[in-house]
């Protein structure tokens, strides 16, 4: 059985400000988007990795990879305007990874800007996909959350001890994440002559594989409190502390 590990470094990091995107701001002397990629590159049970970026940054996001020795990046392909693209070019650039794209093939997809995920994540991610085929990490919440209405008020309070937040990677069988992408675009009719409108459920790849297979059950495994994602400049402090 093939992994591959796709790391998704396409956003524009808009909420961090200045000229670079966050995947490209400095993290401990290295890039934010180096971490990660070395991370899966060294594990011993990934055996391809795929980078996902802005097409003007491909050149970047080479030199990277050959300054860093990266041997197992297979790929590194422009993404899309939104998650959903993004995703979807990784998906197109795993099936075609020679001897990597057979039917029992699992691909994770990661977001570049969790630098800090560790060897111990991806290694529960896929234990639990010897009997699963879509596994996501999450961690319990701190605080409790409400629902609100239209209006602004208060609807429900879902018990806490119930609620996980999702992180990445996320893990699937390739050949089952292709379907449910081929099927959300023949949904949402998408056509390269159309604008394409994300759907807004589909708010991560989990999100798109349920909306193709309802009853498929997803495995959840602890995530990691490092596993912190990069969003707004002070993320980027803490992150230092933690690195």
């Amino acid at each position: 059985m093939s992994t591959i590990a796709a790391i998704l470094a396409g956003g524009s990091g808009s909420r961090i400000g200045g000229a670079l995107p966050k995947q490209m701001l400095l993290l401990g002397g290295k890039p934010v988007l180096e971490h990660s990629v070395a991370t899966f590159d060294g594990h011993p049970r990934i055996d391809a990795v795929v980078i996902v970026c802005r097409e003007d940054l491909i050149p970047v996001v080479e030199e990277i990879v050959a300054r860093g020795g990266y041997r197992k990046v297979r790929a590194v392909v422009p993404g899309g305007d939104t998650r959903f693209l993004s995703s979807l070019a990784a998906i197109r650039a795993a099936c075609t990874l020679d001897g990597h794209s057979d039917q029992g093939a699992v691909l994770l997809l990661h977001d570049a800007a969790r630098p800090l995920v560790d060897a111990a994540l991806i290694d529960r991610c896929l234990d639990a996909m010897e009997q699963y085929d879509a596994v996501e990490p999450a961690i319990p919440l701190a605080d409790t959350v409400v629902r609100v209405d239209d209006a602004g008020l208060l609807a429900d309070v879902p018990p806490r001890a119930a609620l996980r937040a999702v992180q990445t990677p996320q893990c699937f069988r390739l050949s089952l994440l292709a379907e449910a992408y081929r099927r959300a675009e023949k949904a949402l009719s998408f056509t390269d002559s159309q604008p394409f409108i994300d759907s807004p459920s589909f708010t991560d790849d989990i999100s798109v594989v349920r909306h193709a297979f309802p009853d498929l059950p997803v495995k959840v495994v602890d995530g990691s409190s490092r596993n912190l994602k990069l969003t707004v400049p002070s993320d980027l402090s803490i992150l230092e502390a933690l690195l």
